[in-house]
């Protein structure tokens, strides 16, 4: 006899199939999940290097001198290059509290490194899109066989010429990169000029809001190399001008800054001067610098972590900030020169990053929040605390804060 059908009924052998099928489906749900590859994810702001020590009898003491500098990450691949060069730099790194990115060292995936103090490995630097296609296999290939260490790869910046990038603009270079390499963080390097006849601020602002506007749109962070040392047509830059790379960047956002170069590369290229250390191993003025300005963005760290940038503001001297920042924190701020960046806390609050856009002179802006004052708070760059924000001319109506040339302040306001 055969199976009655009428409306609303299944018939049984139809039915057993289709309960098979529904296991089945939760069966290779069940399988896809228990096999999802584990991404890389940043647990830290990146106070880091490139160009790492050599390696040599002293490493011990090199790695010490990084660490009391306050960098937190190593991008090796210079001094580290073999193996057992890699092994030791990791071991160092640890033993100094220490992240780093180190080479391949020509192993395979299944044979690359791991541990406590390792975050991953160095598969490209400036690739154009013609590499794409090949660098999308060897990050799947570490990600399987490393799952949750990053597969890393920094990229041209903005002035790049359009046969290195492989694009007729730097926009759909950066498009192409995430949709066809899958990655998880976004990294670049950008040396603006910084001379009286040549200034490149605007062309690196410019580059970073690239990267922030694909960063937020990946929910992926952002890192960026900047100019430490003379070479080219790049000047020795100041203790300003090293500052005022590093905070534009945090005004966009970035998670991470990467100083360019930690140890001095030999060759034609760096005839004239030195990075942070000579090739010989001197400290120059510049890791002095570099350990002042790295003591205060370790304060400020834990809170940038925490923050998702929301809009990015220029004003210039002739601007009437009130209207550019209309419907942003600030009500009004006096003329001047500054970057500024608006962010939301994690718990829900406001930030403001206020930057001095000139590295040349200091600025003593007044500034209005459209909070009551007392509610308004400043994270400490001494001790990472929250303050009350403190009037720096008290005898001057209004709230006037002194910021340093090319450096920024942390505000932290009420959520609205």
């Amino acid at each position: 006899m055969g199976t009655k059908s009428y409306p609303g009924h299944i018939p049984q052998i139809e039915m057993v199939v289709r309960v098979a099928l529904v296991c089945m489906m939760i069966n290779m749900a069940a399988a896809n999940a228990a096999t999802k590859v584990q991404r890389f994810v940043q647990d830290r702001f990146v106070i880091g290097l490139a160009c790492d020590p050599p390696n040599s009898n002293d490493m011990d003491d090199r790695y010490a001198e990084i660490a009391e500098a306050h960098f937190n990450l190593v991008v090796g691949g210079i001094g580290a290059q073999k193996p057992e060069a890699v092994a030791k730099q990791l071991q160092l790194c640890e033993k100094y509290g220490l992240k780093a990115i180190v080479s391949i060292a020509g192993l395979e995936p299944n044979q690359l490194p791991s541990g406590p103090a390792c975050w991953g490995y160095i598969v490209r630097d400036e690739p154009g899109t013609k590499d794409f296609a090949g660098l999308r296999t060897r990050v799947d290939a570490i990600r399987t066989n490393k799952p949750g260490y990053l597969a890393y790869i920094n990229l041209f910046p903005n002035y790049a010429s359009d046969k290195q990038l492989g694009t007729d603009n730097y926009d759909e270079y950066v498009k192409r990169f995430i949709k066809e390499v899958d990655v998880d963080v976004l990294s670049m390097d950008h040396y603006p000029l910084l001379r009286p006849d040549a200034d490149g601020r605007d062309g690196y602002c410019k580059n970073l809001e690239v990267m922030r506007r694909y960063s937020l749109e990946q929910h992926i962070p952002f890192w960026n190399f900047f100019n430490t040392m003379p070479f080219g047509q790049h000047t020795d830059p100041s203790e300003a001008q090293i500052r005022w790379q590093i905070y534009t960047s945090l005004a966009y956002g970035a998670k991470g800054v990467l100083y360019f170069c930690y140890w001095t590369p030999k060759g034609d290229e760096f005839p004239k001067g030195g990075a942070i250390i000579t090739a010989e191993g001197r400290r120059t003025r510049h890791y002095y610098q570099a350990q002042r300005i790295n003591a205060a963005l370790k304060k400020l760290a834990p809170v940038l972590m925490k923050l998702t940038s929301i809009a990015v503001y220029r004003i210039r001297p002739n601007d009437d900030a009130s209207v550019v920042l209309k419907g942003t924190p600030i009500r009004s701020l006096s003329p001047g020169d500054y970057l500024i960046g608006i962010f939301r806390h994690a718990d829900g609050r406001r930030a403001v990053l206020l930057n001095n856009y000139r590295f040349a002179y200091t600025a003593w802006p007044t500034v209005v929040f459209d909070a009551n004052s007392a509610t308004v708070t400043e994270v400490d760059q001494k001790t990472g605390q929250e303050v009350p924000v403190i009037d720096d001319s008290p005898e001057i109506e209004g709230l006037q804060l002194s910021l340093d040339s090319g450096g920024g302040r942390l505000f932290i306001l009420p959520q609205r």
